[in-house]
């Protein structure tokens, strides 16, 4: 029950973009990934593949929280990965995160390289378990 007007708090979401490299992206996420804050991160994913980018990096060492809207981002990004040449990475991914795109499946998404993409030459970062 809410009272003297008080709206629910919704935890936010936080990114930054690092185009520092402009062949890899680099796109970090904080806080809570979700129904209410996922529509954010999904338009800047395609923002960043809009420039057609060898590699997309999504860095996941701020996120707290994620549910089933979150995960289809990632795959949605993965996607439209496939379809464009664009590896997709994860980057700093919490041991939560890593357990739930392994009981759903995802990782094993994850580790296929686009049809038509080359070698990167990069390799997965050791700090994350769930990387591609």
């Amino acid at each position: 029950m809410l009272s003297h007007g008080r709206r629910p708090e919704t935890p936010p979401l936080s990114m930054s973009v690092d185009r520092s490299a402009p062949d890899a992206p680099v796109i970090k996420v904080a806080g809570d990934l979700a129904y209410t804050t996922a529509a954010p991160l999904r338009t800047e994913i395609d923002r960043a593949m809009s420039s057609d980018p060898a590699t997309l990096v999504l860095d996941f060492g701020g996120l707290r929280f994620i549910d089933s809207t979150g995960l289809s981002v990632i795959v949605h990004a993965w996607r439209e990965g496939q379809q464009r040449g664009i590896r997709l990475r994860l980057r700093a991914v919490p041991r939560f995160l890593a357990t739930i795109l392994d009981m759903t499946g995802v990782t094993g998404l994850l580790a296929r390289e686009p049809a038509d993409a080359g070698p990167t030459g990069t390799e997965p970062d050791e700090q994350s378990p769930a990387t591609a």
